[in-house]
């Protein structure tokens, strides 16, 4: 596959990133953040800015431990309201652009015998994606790189009957509705098809009523649904997550404000995390370009 211009220069903004996680205590300079890159700082500071909407250095300030604290301060409220006022039958979710169903009990059963799952590489803000779409609606996602193996290996134990083809014109569309622009509009709705036990399918839509921008630490998580002397099962249950982004494990972080370690790595997860609050922050401006 060859890799498109989006691709090239997420992959040197993710770099960018790394080198602030492996130096975070030093607080590198945009010089620094450049050189990471590979680029001049002038053509770095370009770069950036059409990506995310903003400077790095304002980007980077969404990412301190203060700023990560006070978001989780507001959001876990957030979090409790939208569980005591939970919704029976498939889950109306963020914007209500996006819905999922999760897979009745005899479904889950037969583990997708008769089910034609389609799956394709497409690109993405945030590099190369894969994913996986059931006749009912997206199933899987991951971003390629360090972690897919291990999330394809979960979509066929979940999936162990099913038929997996290749079919990237079939899946253009919905890889185009997966990302919202900044100011969180989809180009059309998007279902999510879900294969999980009933504990998990409870975690992951709660994960799904924190709102983009929005931050959960692991013991309110617990709390909120009832389980504050299990935290292991929730961190299993998003370790099992079948689809990165919508369902957004990356929102969850330590009570303290660290950015704990991700599936799809730590600089994904603060690449995500930091663009949800610039978007939050600056609704008018459109992060795709």
């Amino acid at each position: 596959m060859t890799e498109s211009h989006a691709e090239r220069d997420y992959r040197r903004i993710e770099a960018a990133i790394g080198h602030l996680v492996g130096h975070y205590q030093e607080q590198p300079s945009l010089a620094e953040m450049a050189d990471a890159a590979g680029l001049s700082p002038a053509h770095f500071q370009r770069l950036f800015t059409r990506w995310a909407g903003l400077s790095p250095t304002r980007f980077m300030q969404y990412l301190t431990l203060a700023h990560a604290k006070a978001v989780l301060a507001r959001s876990g409220p957030v979090l409790e309201a939208a569980l005591d006022a939970g919704l029976s039958g498939p889950g109306r979710l963020h914007d209500l652009f996006v819905s999922f169903e999760a897979l009745s009990p005899g479904e889950f059963k037969r583990q997708g015998e008769g089910v034609t799952i389609r799956t394709a590489i497409h690109s993405s803000p945030f590099g190369p994606i894969r994913l996986a779409a059931s006749p009912r609606g997206l199933c899987g996602l991951s971003f390629l790189g360090e972690g897919d193996r291990a999330t394809q290996e979960n979509w066929r134990r979940r999936w162990p009957l099913a038929r997996f083809v290749e079919d990237p014109s079939g899946t253009a569309d919905l890889a185009a509705r997966i990302f919202p622009d900044r100011g969180g509009r989809r180009a059309g709705p998007l279902a999510l098809h879900i294969a999980g036990t009933n504990f998990q399918v409870k975690v992951w839509e709660a994960l799904m009523r924190v709102p983009a921008g929005g931050l959960v630490a692991y013991n309110d998580l617990a709390r909120a649904l009832g389980r504050s002397r299990a935290p292991r099962a929730i961190g299993n249950a998003l370790a099992s997550n079948p689809l990165a982004y919508l369902i957004p494990c990356h929102r969850v972080i330590r009570q303290s404000g660290a950015f704990n370690d991700y599936r799809w790595g730590t600089a994904r997860k603060l690449a995500l995390i930091g663009w949800e609050q610039a978007a939050a922050q600056s609704p008018s401006t459109s992060f795709i370009e």
